[in-house]
């Protein structure tokens, strides 16, 4: 398990001895959202959730919900303790992991916006990165990594810009007049970027470690946000629930 996984757990393990919740019998139900029921109906079909090979698992906890994007998912039944004792082996157990850390935080309160956003609320997410950006950076390259359109659609006139995806389908076209190009090229993409922007969903799928520590980074989407919580990184998620 890399070491990302190792101290997030840790840190998560704290926090629920803290709480009182390692020791109480408890469950979490995960289960694989529709495409309606994660993202409406944006005017757009062209995010990939709609594309149907990833899907945003859900779990619930006491009422509170958080989500994850993977292409293993499939339902889930266990304690907490069961959950942190998952080896983080395969995409379904990091998934799991995930969308549960994300439903107990919202239920504790520590973090928000922990549901994907729904309809139109994606363009507006998309129109409102280039300001949050120019707002904290001076001109710089962006590494976008994993292919999120609107967010490229907008980006991609306003900074000099890569984007990397793991799609075979996406993966050499050319999206807003930027190529897309494969996972291979994620250290060459991060030595040349000044800033990193990517997607949480690099924790669940196991590659988030060539990501951090060597750019200042910006991971955006539902997916991450109890672990950027605990681990302090920064998340840009304007139009989640």
């Amino acid at each position: 398990m890399d070491d990302v996984y190792n101290e997030l757990k840790e840190r998560v393990f704290d926090l629920l001895k803290a709480e009182g919740l390692l020791t109480e019998s408890v469950e979490i139900r995960a289960r694989a959202l529709s495409t309606r029921e994660a993202i409406g109906s944006p005017e757009h079909q062209d995010f990939p959730i709609q594309q149907g090979k990833e899907k945003l698992m859900q779990a619930t906890f006491r009422g509170g919900g958080g989500q994850a994007f993977t292409d293993m998912y499939g339902d889930y039944e266990g304690t907490l303790e069961q959950v942190l004792q998952l080896p983080m082996d395969n995409n379904h157990q990091r998934a799991v992991f995930v969308a549960s850390l994300n439903a107990v935080l919202r239920y504790l309160g520590r973090i928000e916006g922990s549901i994907h956003c729904r309809d139109e609320e994606p363009v507006q997410c998309g129109k409102s990165l280039v300001p949050y950006l120019k707002d904290r950076y001076a001109d710089v390259r962006i590494a976008q990594v994993g292919f999120q359109p609107r967010m490229v659609e907008n980006l991609a006139g306003s900074y000099p810009l890569r984007v990397l995806d793991m799609d075979p389908d996406n993966i050499g076209t050319r999206k807003f007049g930027v190529t897309i190009e494969s996972a291979e090229h994620t250290e060459d993409a991060v030595n040349w970027a000044d800033l990193i922007l990517a997607t949480g969903t690099a924790l669940a799928n196991g590659t988030i470690t060539p990501l951090l520590g060597k750019k200042p980074i910006i991971f955006y989407g539902t997916t991450v946000a109890g672990a950027a919580h605990l681990m302090g990184w920064e998340r840009f998620c304007p139009w989640s629930r």
